[in-house]
């Protein structure tokens, strides 16, 4: 124990050691891990519909030009590049379709605000927003619609910028920078979704400079993420799917959205950790025992039993005993 304590008292004297510490145990207290599963459930969900729905779009807006049909099929699932290749070879085939329109629609709109609502909850977890001052199943709804809207916009716009550097490189020969070029624009665009998605999505939205923080962080999360799976497909695991067949793209799919998932949530945390000043937490405080709590830890259990609280005129009082005292 002697090892632990003088870690310990070593990050609750430094900042730079005690944020990441505070951050994880808050994932861990807010059961992080589930918040992730439940927005890769819904994601897995909404994703294929949403690639049938676009497939069919393209399907009817570029008919007379297949070519540009996958030139903007390939730069959307570049998103997804761990099996984004594999996803488009198995769905280059469809063809615009009424059936498949309205199938699409249907799924696609069921799958993505399950994918909102998700959100919503984690982000109210991460917030402790009282269950007594969530949003409407309504408000709900509508603020998903939204985020749903605005984040479809800025895929396009992602996938357009991909193309027109790709298509500017072939041109000009100036293909690294062209792709330096898109990857710097696709950041900003992701940073840009992230911090309207974390604003818009609590019960309680608070400042949007608040929110910076875990934007910056998960947009470029995210492109970390999305060039090392790109690297990983070119240099790792070429015929990976000739090995597993489709087993290995749900299974790569399912690990691929979880961590973004996991990103998106951890992100969250880090802006709350910050805000509502929950750090330097004690080392010890994941046992029910540990008396040497910090004004954080207070801070943190206290907003944790007032985030249970389930009706307007009801009121949480928390109270904590001197560490002297008896139980």
């Amino acid at each position: 124990m002697g090892v632990s304590r003088r870690f310990d008292a070593f990050q609750r004297r430094h900042r730079w050691a005690a944020l990441p510490l505070a951050v994880i145990y808050k994932f861990v207290d807010d059961q992080g891990t589930y918040l992730a599963a439940l927005l890769t459930y819904y994601g897995l969900v909404s994703l294929f519909p949403l690639l049938l729905l676009g497939v069919t779009g393209l399907g009817y807006v570029l008919h007379d030009d297949p070519a540009a049909q996958q030139a903007v099929l390939s730069s959307a699932l570049r998103n997804v590049p761990v099996i984004g290749d594999q996803i488009r070879d198995n769905v280059h085939t469809l063809s615009g379709s009424v059936a498949g329109l309205v199938v699409g629609v249907v799924l696609a709109v069921y799958g993505a605000l399950g994918v909102t609502h998700a959100a919503q909850h984690a982000l109210d977890e991460v917030w402790a927003v009282p269950k007594a001052e969530r949003v409407s199943i309504g408000v709900a709804y509508g603020k998903g619609v939204l985020v749903v809207v605005l984040v479809g916009c800025g895929v396009m716009v992602t996938a357009g910028l991909s193309t027109l550097a790709t298509a500017a490189g072939a041109t000009t020969g100036l293909g690294a920078l062209g792709r330096a070029v898109a990857t710097v624009a696709g950041t900003l665009v992701n940073i840009g979704l992230f911090l309207l998605a974390y604003h818009l999505l609590p019960a309680r939205p608070g400042r949007l400079r608040d929110r910076l923080v875990a934007a910056v962080s998960a947009g470029i999360a995210w492109q970390v993420l999305l060039s090392v799976g790109t690297w990983l497909v070119g240099t790792r695991l070429q015929g990976a799917s000739a090995t597993y067949g489709f087993f290995g793209i749900v299974i790569g799919l399912l690990a691929w959205i979880y961590l973004l998932a996991s990103v998106f949530v951890l992100c969250a945390e880090l802006d709350a950790v910050l805000v509502r000043r929950l750090h330097p937490r004690s080392l010890f405080s994941m046992y029910p025992d540990d008396r040497d709590t910090t004004a954080a830890d207070l801070r943190a259990y206290a907003s944790y039993a007032e985030s249970e609280r389930q009706k307007d005129h009801q009121s949480v009082d928390v109270k904590f005993e001197e560490p002297g005292a008896s139980g």
